[in-house]
């Protein structure tokens, strides 16, 4: 059974992982911090469980897990040489955010998307803004003051924020459960191509088919085609005035064909081929 439950990831078995109790962890702390280097190595080991339970966040977003493990590892085993019991929290409280932070430095300094040196300063001070107006206004500061702090416009300030923003992957999971995890590509509309722009695209076209000849001309050129009034005028040989009686008229009944009434054509004519 044991080969079943067996995930290996840069070539460890993290099923054969060994896993310390906080008593186990205290005590070997205690040899660490009395001289005894060599225990490092069984810390390292015992808690590499911490650098998988992390890896997890990073799931479906089309990166090379064992690389990840190999920085987590870099950043777990920085924890383990800055830990001290006196900080009197639990080893795993202290190590999940330097790993992470670990990983997160490593992907956005090797990231495709490259701020600008100037902008890297400018998103690092502006934290520092934020930080201190935090303190001084104890609420979180706008956008006008930290700018006016900062003396550069709101639109840099925003530009410097969302520069500073780790990207997300469109596989990145928004809801997730055993079964069926939901990702953010499924939750992305398509402007161009979705049901209800198609949908709406059919009942325009029967619309149309509804009104007489030189009523849809007119609506296709005025409303499709960007032409004005004058335009349209000029093509059809008649005056701006009727254009724009036609165009009423045509509108009204394609109102009345939205609303679910029936649509007459009163005499804006079929004609038979128009110019332009």
């Amino acid at each position: 059974m044991k080969g079943y439950n067996k995930v290996e990831i840069s070539g460890v078995n993290s099923f054969e992982l060994p896993v310390l109790s906080a008593e186990e962890m205290r005590c070997l702390f205690r040899r660490l911090q009395a001289g005894e280097t060599a225990i490092r190595e069984t810390i390292i080991q015992g808690n590499l469980k911490l650098v998988l339970s992390v890896l997890q966040r990073f799931k479906n977003r089309g990166e090379n897990m064992d690389d990840l493990f190999q920085i987590g590892c870099i950043g777990l085993m920085k924890a383990v040489d800055n830990f001290s019991l006196d900080h009197n929290v639990q080893f795993s409280t202290y190590a999940v955010p330097m790993i992470l932070g670990e990983i997160k430095r490593c992907l956005r300094d090797n990231n495709y998307i490259h701020m600008s040196r100037s902008l890297k300063a400018t998103a690092q001070k502006l934290q520092e803004i934020r930080e201190l107006l935090l303190q001084k206004y104890e609420r979180e500061p706008s956008v006008a003051e930290i700018a006016s702090e900062m003396q550069i416009s709101p639109e840099e300030v925003v530009l410097a924020v969302n520069a500073g923003q780790e990207p997300v992957s469109i596989f990145e999971p928004v809801f997730n459960d055993s079964s069926d995890p939901v990702n953010l590509m499924e939750l992305l509309t398509d402007m161009e191509n979705g049901d209800e722009h198609w949908l709406e695209n059919i009942e325009m076209r029967e619309a149309l088919e509804k009104l007489a000849l030189r009523e849809k001309y007119i609506i296709i050129a005025r409303f499709f085609q960007g032409k004005t009034q004058e335009e349209v005028a000029r093509c059809l040989g008649i005056s701006q005035a009727q254009i724009s009686r036609i165009e009423k008229a045509a509108l009204g009944r394609l109102r009345r064909y939205y609303t679910g009434q029936a649509m007459d054509k009163d005499g804006a004519g079929q004609q038979g081929s128009l110019p332009c």
